[in-house]
């Protein structure tokens, strides 16, 4: 098997895909949380500002999801393959549910009727609570592991199988956590009697998330069957949930102190914590099978062959620093307060 610097190329790909999806997770998960206050932001010029002030970024922060799916067919088809098929309900709402916000953001503000604003107002507002959610529920199956047999052929339920105890949990503390983030986010967006309501929305979405974040923690380490077993096996990895709770515990700090460009910073490093958590316990598996850990989807019986994953590393050390720079652009050109004006939403 090659290797790159003494790791082997389906390892190195485990960490791009987990890179883009972890990019994606922060830099949309604030667009989603922005979204999700929507309807708690009660006039319609509060509701315009919000909306413009991810109006620039929402688009581009997709380009994380696109790719990070592209990436994950490219290098792990089997992986893919067999988690449409446990996952095929979600992740068709999911679609659909980005397809209505998308329109929702173009379509509301081109007509001044209240009905016609209240409408698409609903819209946005439950399509983007409905995929922050959806996502944690994807994330808590994964976790779980599904119903995998030989040849990876999943044998699980279709419809609500996905709805289960544990992965209403993690859809709650997802939802949660991008919840903070995205009021962080229109903190530093916003002035006036709005960025007064926000900063009392905050203050319920960190409660929520500690709520949550609590209770999911908890069930984690006393219902999932060996959740411990890899930090016993390599002691040095407790740092990580070590600095999530620290990243946990600064946020508020710095909320308190309006330092919101360090506390969106913070808020972001949970989520990159939490993900590395995930990637660190489920490492090398990808999707645990729970009829038998034999029939598991792990990095190696899933990857492409080493020539396409050798090409397609070649061509993200070409591509990320493009990406980087782009994004760099991006919000540096669109940083500071919103204001609304004949070309906004």
């Amino acid at each position: 098997m090659e290797t790159f610097l003494g790791i082997d190329y389906p390892t190195l790909w485990y960490l791009v895909v987990g890179l883009l999806f972890s990019g994606y997770a922060i830099l949309e998960g604030f667009d989603y949380g922005a979204g999700a206050w929507h309807l708690f932001l009660r006039k319609d010029l509060s509701r315009r500002i919000a909306i413009n002030a991810i109006g620039p970024l929402w688009d581009a922060n997709q380009v994380w999801l696109i790719i990070g799916g592209g990436a994950l067919f490219a290098g792990f088809p089997v992986m893919y393959a067999t988690m449409l098929s446990a996952m095929y309900i979600p992740f068709m709402l999911f679609l659909m549910l980005l397809v209505l916000r998308s329109a929702a953001i173009k379509f509301r503000s081109s007509e001044k009727m209240k009905w016609w604003r209240k409408t698409w107002d609903i819209i946005y507002f439950v399509s983007n609570t409905l995929i922050a959610f959806l996502l944690g529920v994807v994330l808590g199956n994964v976790l779980q592991g599904f119903e995998i047999h030989e040849d990876f052929v999943y044998k699980g339920g279709v419809f609500f199988s996905f709805l289960n105890t544990y992965s209403l949990m993690v859809g709650c503390t997802t939802l949660s956590i991008f919840m903070t983030q995205g009021a962080i986010f229109l903190l530093l967006k916003t002035e006036g009697k709005l960025h007064e309501r926000l900063s009392f929305l905050l203050r319920k979405g960190m409660i929520f998330f500690i709520i949550s974040f609590a209770i999911t923690s908890l069930y984690t380490l006393t219902f999932l069957h060996g959740v411990t077993d890899k930090f016993k096996e390599n002691p040095v990895f407790f740092i990580l949930p070590i600095l999530a709770f620290l990243a946990i515990a600064n946020v508020p700090r710095l909320v308190s102190k309006k330092k919101y460009s360090f506390a969106l910073i913070f808020s972001s490093l949970i989520m990159a914590f939490l993900l590395m958590l995930v990637a660190f316990q489920l490492y090398p598996v990808l999707l645990p099978s729970t009829i038998n850990p034999g029939y598991s989807v792990t990095i190696y019986n899933a990857a492409s062959s080493q020539k396409s994953l050798g090409i397609m590393l070649t061509i993200v050390a070409i591509g990320a620093p493009l990406l980087a720079f782009y994004f760099f652009f991006l919000y540096k050109t669109f940083n500071g307060k919103v204001k609304l004006d004949d070309t906004s939403y």
